[in-house]
């Protein structure tokens, strides 16, 4: 209940707007480094994009493509507060991985260093998220968090790089089935079959499918050990195998994706939203050879199977029911059309015609 912001102190309330803010902003820009430029990476190279098909989008697709260089990949952890010290066994930032010129400096193709001063790592220095995109192509997550060394002011701060996610995921998933009740003590206390089923469904959970890379492996298993803290946080996973970008947070899970779109489309989309066709492409879409590309969330919520039951007591694990439903699905506008809002476009579980179904 501490995280809900009706539970919160004013002074916590107005933490919780600037962080929603800085988010909002940094969502932004990790889209932009994810989707769209991955794509016109792969349109220099003359490469082909893979673009997903729907059933890559449903909860428990298993399809994978293959990783490729030209596709941008990170982990950012941005967290409200200050990650505990308690955590650092699992989530690894130490002296040695703080964002400082003495470390910076060992990096193999980072030149930003010799110009760096402290300033730069802070949210509010108007090149700090150029400085983030510099620093993604370094392996592992970046962690962005409170300025733990600031008491009285909320000031957020890049705090450390290669920060390494190291939680096994049977003691995830433990930790998941002990806060839905699916078991009491332990992970194993109904047989090693449920135990191996409940390692499964922690992926599910987080809209993923059991056999995913490392990669998102390691975000949704940071995301769950994140809800321990007394605060909230979002986890940012760019994965080249899914060619998306995951968001999990206090909402739930996001997936951020490209999709084509051809002149009819676009025409029925731009009527529908009573803006000619123009209008449309300069707001919402990117333009490649002979189609354009936008980007899409699909928003997705937990089942009555993976929320805690309301009487707290202990229920038996029912595999076959679904963990995550699809909730909803945005058209994105351009990150540089500031005054549009995102639209409706539902293309999961629609007909592959699109102009037949623009709701």
């Amino acid at each position: 209940m501490w995280k809900y912001r009706e539970r919160l102190s004013y002074y916590e309330k107005l933490r919780r707007s600037l962080y929603e803010v800085l988010r909002d902003a940094l969502e932004r820009r990790l889209m932009k480094v994810s989707l769209i430029d991955s794509f016109y990476n792969y349109v220099r190279e003359g490469v082909e994009y893979s673009f997903l098909d729907k059933s890559e989008l449903k909860p428990q697709s298993k399809k994978m493509e293959k990783e490729s260089a030209l596709f941008n990949t990170f982990i950012v952890i941005f967290c409200e507060g200050v990650i505990s010290p308690q955590l650092k066994n699992y989530i690894r930032f130490f002296p040695e991985n703080a964002v400082i010129k003495k470390n910076l400096e060992y990096l193999a193709n980072f030149s930003l260093y010799k110009r760096f001063n402290l300033n730069l790592r802070y949210f509010e220095n108007p090149g700090f998220l150029d400085f983030i995109e510099q620093l993604l192509n370094v392996d592992y997550a970046l962690l962005i968090q409170q300025d733990p060394t600031i008491k009285k002011r909320n000031r957020y701060s890049l705090t450390h790089f290669h920060v390494k996610i190291d939680w096994p995921i049977a003691d995830a998933a433990e930790d998941l089935a002990k806060y839905l009740r699916y078991v009491r003590d332990n992970l194993y206390e109904h047989g090693d079959k449920v135990a191996r089923t409940l390692q499964n469904k922690l992926f599910e959970y987080y809209g993923c499918h059991h056999s995913v890379g490392g990669r998102r492996t390691a975000g949704l298993i940071a995301a769950q050990l994140l809800r321990r803290l007394d605060c909230i946080s979002t986890v940012f996973v760019s994965s080249c195998e899914s060619r998306s970008m995951y968001k999990y947070s206090e909402r739930g899970v996001s997936k951020f994706f490209l999709i084509q779109l051809n002149d009819e489309q676009i025409t029925a989309l731009a009527e529908r939203e009573g803006m000619n066709v123009d209008s449309f492409k300069s707001r919402y879409l990117y333009p490649a050879e002979d189609y354009y590309v936008g980007v899409t969330e699909a928003t997705y919520r937990h089942t009555i199977h993976s929320k805690p039951p309301e009487d707290g007591r202990l229920r038996k694990l029912k595999p076959a029911y679904s963990w995550l439903r699809l909730r909803d699905e945005f058209l994105h506008p351009k990150v540089t059309a500031l005054n549009c809002r995102p639209i409706s476009y539902k293309w999961i579980y629609s007909p592959s015609d699109q102009t037949q179904r623009l709701v």
